[in-house]
């Protein structure tokens, strides 16, 4: 009966997830086990800037492929296995109708014309990209990138694909609410403060 109630839990409400590679440092480092909440965008919900994601990327950062096996969708779903080449976990920047472009003569990222302060999540060291793009995020899609911006293949390798580097929102399996393993880096992963000012200045699909 455990063993039912793990799966469904797993299958339905959160499962764990093993970060597989320095593409989120230093907020996520390879190996850390994340619990990922699957029911945080149910009822109507949808990604929120600033918010880390798990996502299936084929169909978007790959190209269609056939799923895993069963036994290893089991084990990457009981946090047992890493996820693999085609789930990944980054940070969400824009949401469908905003504009990121990136960077200005400040070197920052600005999302509909608002210059973001990444101090609190970006690698330090790290510039906030060193590929200049301008884009507008199509509506249902979103615009993610790693923290690790000098290690991170993200939506910008792949502008100039189908999809044009934008994840779609139902290829999200959840947001990475909390670290738990190992117990000394266990922390909740909160949405960083400096995305409460882009709030209102559109996204969603919103047309501007």
């Amino acid at each position: 009966m455990c063993v039912v109630v793990l799966l469904l839990v797993n299958a339905f409400v959160a499962r764990p997830f093993a970060v597989p590679s320095g593409s989120m440092e230093g907020t996520l480092e390879p190996g850390d086990r994340v619990l990922v909440n699957q029911l945080a965008y149910a009822f109507g919900g949808h990604p929120q800037r600033g918010d880390v994601v798990v996502f299936d990327g084929i169909g978007s950062f790959l190209p269609y492929q056939d799923e895993p096996s069963g036994l290893k969708r089991l084990l990457v779903g009981a946090g047992l296995a890493p996820a693999g080449d085609t789930v990944y976990v980054k940070r969400v920047i824009g949401v469908g109708g905003d504009r990121i472009t990136c960077c200005g003569t400040d070197g920052r990222l600005k999302v509909n014309g608002v210059a973001l302060d990444e101090s609190a999540y970006l690698f330090p060291g790290d510039a906030p990209s060193a590929v200049p793009f301008d884009i507008v995020v199509p509506k249902g899609k979103l615009w993610v990138m790693g923290d690790h911006r000098g290690a991170s293949r993200d939506s910008r390798d792949h502008l100039g694909e189908p999809g044009g580097g934008a994840v779609p929102e139902d290829k999200v399996i959840g947001r990475a609410a909390w670290v738990m393993f190992p117990l000394g880096r266990a922390s909740s992963l909160d949405r960083p403060a400096a995305f409460a000012a882009i709030e209102g200045t559109g996204g969603h699909g919103e047309q501007r």
